[in-house]
């Protein structure tokens, strides 16, 4: 007997339906491939050639209704997603493709987010879940892009689940806080999750340094010279009577002085050792907008809009476009067995042998939950040296890539070795006995410092000075002298030095970066958006690179704090995002997850209608009055920012800009040079009293006066500078300028 027929037994219609559904299927060609990028979809396109058909997305097309809570909390949370109207057409393009194609590859990025955008063109393209393949790789080269297209896999429905659930927790909260601080502060203020919690650690650290009261203390440092073993060297006090010292006042240190002028001083012990300093694993997203941060000034935005052009591809010939690093929303420092052996291989050939560890080194995650990607931030081929692909890169791109590169190339380095001495020093008088130390370091295996010298992470100098104040005494300057133990010393000098205790510094972006990275608040993809939002909504304000709270940023926190307590506890936060790690790993199911929290956020919700004051922020008086009407003139924040606006609105609509000043003189009159900005919003410089001044020039400038006529200097590029008047070029490395200022 042959086999039953398909339709057999179905009714006509539905077998016409067969017979059409059919027919389109042998109809179908050729394979399409959806990533999110028109540069990403011009490189895969490239690597994968005929057969294929590669179209971007440009992003999400899909999201919750921006006009309502778009969440159904009484019937399981279920979201009510639609396709936005900037991407419809977007949307009717991809349908069409993905009709007509034998199988539908989403190559979205590889974390949550990406693979929550596989599932939403799926559903919005209508796209057939047995065609649909997901592929995903952590760098867009040829060798990795094949690899992943001949081993696509199921979609990870657990990491959609993950990222859902964070969607509607943050629509949650935002959608109901948000429009209570419109009523109760004012309008176009928002809260959430992660923004609200990052914010309680600016103002928290910005109150801890205004209670900060400064402690006196003193430190001893002492001359010596040996008469057989020149040259003198310096020690620094560290016991009296076997005790450490407190010095809190000069009335205390002047009797020891006395007295230590009068004591006898000999070599007790001289120390000889080594010590070594490993390489700093290569970048994490954190790590990456920190060092970008310290080292060439960019904000986090900033480096990951240029990470993101790295990923993408760059043209580095004629024809084809190359991605020159890993995928940078990671928060793994792990790399593969391959690039580890080509780094290994190109560390021999050009430093030598004798900087290669014997065994390639293994870095681990240290930050909580870390599980986002695979792979750490990479060049992906050492073999690409930042001079090569110079000429193709702009000069912000060559910057971080050239950060990239040395730091991964460091990162399979052997560790530094040094040779460290220590001298201590016995005093005795006739009251006490002293101890005073001396150390030293000098480098005698450069290792991975040849390539990358990682800042703040241990010593810096060749002495190996850490500045240790309390009395375990590192070498104040230059190297030790060879002396044994039992000789006699010559006491040359005593220096006493005041000092005073300081605050905790305040955040800087990296900082910031940093410690949310430590308590586990944010992921890799949350903590440029982050900043950017607290800086967006005039909460914190950048100052000299450092975050500063607004009134406005410590009234909401205030406020938060005491009628939303667990929405800004550092710990409460951290915990949510490990819930979302185990809806990631398919350990907790989204709903409960966002049940959990919602229940007795709701009623706190309720609560705050009812008992949160207003606290109406009031506009600041500027101090001079409306030329129009007389009135008192205000400084008013608006959609855009600062303005001044007359406090007789809307009476009198008088306004005018917010003048942010530089610092610097205009070279016309000697007024305040500020920024302004055209009415297509590009920025330039120019004299705050204009129009009686009309001093402009599109190029920021700095504070330091031109070195040859005194001048005014402006940033002509991040590694010069040119004078306005005598036209003069000078090295921005030649300035008492911070880089960051050009930016």
């Amino acid at each position: 007997m042959g086999r039953t027929p398909a339709h057999e037994g179905l009714t006509p219609p539905t077998v016409d339906r067969a017979k059409r559904a059919a027919k389109r299927e042998s109809k179908r060609r050729g394979k399409l491939v959806i990533v999110e990028s028109p540069a990403k979809a011009r490189t895969i396109g490239r690597y994968l050639g005929k057969g294929y058909t590669v179209r971007a997305s440009v992003g999400h097309v899909r999201d919750l209704l921006r006009s309502q809570l778009s969440v159904d909390v009484d019937n399981g949370f279920v979201p009510k997603y639609r396709v936005p109207n900037e991407k419809k057409e977007v949307v009717k393009g991809l349908t069409a493709d993905a009709a007509k194609a034998e199988e539908v590859f989403l190559a979205t990025d590889p974390d949550r987010e990406g693979e929550a955008i596989a599932w939403h063109l799926i559903e919005a393209a209508k796209i057939d879940p047995e065609r649909a393949r997901r592929v995903s790789f952590h760098e867009i080269t040829q060798a990795a892009v094949k690899e992943a297209f001949e081993h696509p896999r199921p979609l990870d429905l657990h990491l959609v689940d993950a990222q859902q659930g964070r969607r509607i927790l943050d629509r949650l909260v935002g959608y109901n806080l948000s429009p209570l601080l419109w009523t109760k502060v004012r309008s176009r203020l928002s809260a959430g999750r992660v923004q609200s919690a990052a914010l309680r650690m600016v103002v928290d650290r910005e109150r801890e340094i205004g209670k900060f009261v400064p402690v006196e203390y003193w430190t001893i440092d002492a001359g010596f010279q040996s008469a057989a073993h020149p040259p003198s060297f310096r020690a620094r006090l560290a016991r009296i009577d076997a005790v450490t010292p407190e010095l809190p006042s000069q009335a205390i240190v002047e009797p020891v002085l006395e007295d230590m002028r009068r004591a006898g001083y000999t070599v007790s012990a001289v120390k000889r050792g080594s010590r070594s300093r490993r390489p700093s694993p290569p970048f994490t997203t954190s790590t990456l907008q920190q060092d970008a941060s310290r080292r060439i000034g960019f904000t986090a935005r900033k480096t990951m809009a240029i990470a993101q052009q790295l990923y993408e591809g760059v043209d580095l010939d004629q024809h084809e476009p190359v991605g020159l690093i890993t995928y940078m929303r990671t928060d793994s420092p792990q790399v593969s067995a391959q690039s580890q052996e080509e780094a290994r291989r190109l560390i021999a050939e050009r430093y030598g042998p004798e900087y290669l560890p014997d065994e390639p080194p293994i870095y681990r995650a240290k930050s909580r939950g870390a599980q986002e990607a695979h792979e750490a931030v990479r060049p992906t081929s050492v073999a690409r040296e930042p001079k090569h692909v110079a000429s193709y890169l702009t000069s912000d791109q060559l910057k971080l890539y050239t950060l990239v590169w040395k730091r991964f190339v460091a990162s399979q380095m052997r560790p530094a070795e040094y040779d460290t001495m220590t001298i201590e020093v016995e005093g005795k008088s006739d009251e006490h006995q002293y101890l005073l130390r001396a150390s030293a370091s000098s480098l005698r295996i450069t290792g991975f410092l040849e390539v990358y010298e990682d800042r703040g992470n241990g010593t810096n100098s060749a002495n190996g000075t850490n500045g240790d104040e309390a009395g375990e005494a590192e070498a104040l300057a230059g190297s030790l002298p060879e002396v044994e133990p039992g000789e006699s010393l010559d006491l040359l000098d005593l220096l006493p030095e005041q000092h005073f205790t300081e605050p905790p510094p305040r955040f800087t972006e990296a900082t910031l970066v940093k410690s949310m990275e430590e308590l586990g608040i944010g992921r890799p993809s949350t903590y440029a958006p982050t900043l950017s939002t607290l800086q967006a909504r005039h909460y914190v304000r950048r100052e000299a690179r450092t975050l500063v709270p607004t009134e406005i940023g410590e009234v909401v926190i205030d406020l938060l704090v005491d009628h939303f307590p667990e929405i800004v506890d550092l710990g409460f936060t951290a915990r949510m995002e490990e819930e979302l790690d185990e809806v990631a790993d398919g350990q907790l199911g989204w709903v409960d997850v966002v049940r959990g929290f919602y229940i007795p956020f709701a009623e706190q919700v309720e609560v705050a209608r009812r008992e949160m004051p207003e606290v109406k922020a009031e506009p600041e008086l500027l101090g001079r009055p409306c030329p129009t009407c007389g009135k008192p003139l205000l400084i008013r924040i608006g959609r855009f920012g600062k303005f001044i606006g007359c406090s007789d609105f809307p009476t009198c609509r008088y306004t005018e800009p917010w003048l942010e000043r530089l610092g610097v003189a205009c070279p016309q009159d000697g007024g305040d040079l500020v920024y302004r900005r055209t009415r297509k919003g590009r920025v330039f410089y120019g004299c705050a009293n204009y129009p009686n001044c009309d001093f402009t020039t599109w190029k920021k400038p700095l504070v330091p006066p031109c070195p040859h006529c005194g001048g005014l200097l402006v940033a002509e590029n991040r590694d010069h500078a040119v004078c306005l008047a005598c036209q003069e070029r000078t090295r921005v490395a030649d300035l008492p300028v911070v880089e960051a200022d050009l930016a």
